[in-house]
């Protein structure tokens, strides 16, 4: 696809970006998970809960910018003289320095890529069509999704479950790693020659993510978060359910949710694509249709 400006928003063409942008960023929490247990005991921070952990390690990042930024107030590219440098009480020797310059420049790329792929993507004719209209979902994880999803091939609502993960085994089980799950996938092997190996059908990637955008579903409210409400209180108040753990019963919510976010997407980018949109199997062979009671027809 083109927009008016020429700008190409093939999601070949976006995929590398985004994917770009997350190794960037795994990169990043890691440098900043090694500053922080450098930094913590020397800042005499010290926590055992993983939300405790969560909020001081940002504390300590603060804490060490705020110092970075002192030290090399005036200096526009290379870092202050190795032999003149005088640290302060967070960084006091160079090396602390250098691996405190490190992290910020690995932030300042993080931001500088986000934007690019928010440009990028806001300008792709689904951001208009969807994206915009989805409380929760922004650019990056419509970038995501864009450059995950090849529409074409998702002939069904539960074409494009299957392949995010969240489709129904034969056992009537959701999708997983488990052995009974497994299928034979057909590849060729470093010979070139065709070969089979058990395999899953899903991208892993693109369901992970999927998960953190359920997330930002819940936390914003909204169309998706009702869903989620929804399903929770049915389940909690279901005989099956009520020996289900909670963490059990909100995976279930979120599943459901996701499914729900993920017909929509189909139904809007295949129209927007001229596809033909296929109604949903528990709406065209069962009757069913959610968030709606569908009436019998007259005899």
């Amino acid at each position: 696809m083109k927009t008016n400006n020429n700008i190409i928003t093939n999601t070949e063409t976006i995929r590398p970006l985004v994917r770009g942008f997350y190794d960037l960023q795994k990169l990043r929490i890691h440098t900043g998970n090694r500053l922080c247990a450098q930094f913590r005991a020397k800042l005499g921070l010290q926590s055992s809960e993983k939300e405790e952990e969560d909020e001081k390690a940002e504390e300590v990042l603060d804490i060490i910018r705020a110092s970075y930024k002192k030290l090399t107030d005036g200096v526009k590219k290379e870092l202050p003289n190795m032999k003149s440098f005088v640290g302060d009480e967070v960084i006091s020797d160079y090396t602390e320095l250098c691996l405190v310059s490190q992290y910020i420049d690995l932030e300042s790329r993080e931001s500088t890529h986000l934007r690019r792929i928010e440009n990028i993507v806001q300008e792709h004719p689904l951001w208009d069509a969807f994206f915009a209209n989805v409380r929760g979902c922004g650019p990056t994880m419509a970038g995501v999704i864009l450059c995950e999803i090849d529409i074409t091939r998702a002939t069904y609502p539960s074409s494009l479950w299957q392949y995010s993960g969240f489709g129904v085994e034969a056992d009537g089980r959701g999708t997983s790693r488990r052995k009974e799950h497994m299928h034979r996938i057909s590849y060729t092997d470093k010979e070139g020659k065709p070969a089979e190996r058990d395999g899953i059908r899903y991208n892993p990637w693109l369901k992970t993510k999927l998960y953190v955008l359920g997330t930002c579903f819940v936390k914003a409210g909204g169309l998706y978060r009702s869903y989620y409400d929804n399903y929770k209180n049915r389940l909690e108040n279901s005989p099956k359910w009520v020996e289900a753990s909670k963490g059990h019963r909100h995976n279930a919510a979120m599943r459901y949710m996701i499914k729900r976010f993920l017909v929509d997407l189909y139904k809007a980018w295949r129209s927007l694509e001229g596809l033909p949109v296929a109604p949903e199997y528990g709406e065209g062979k069962l009757g069913i249709i959610h968030g709606q009671v569908k009436l019998p027809m007259a005899a």
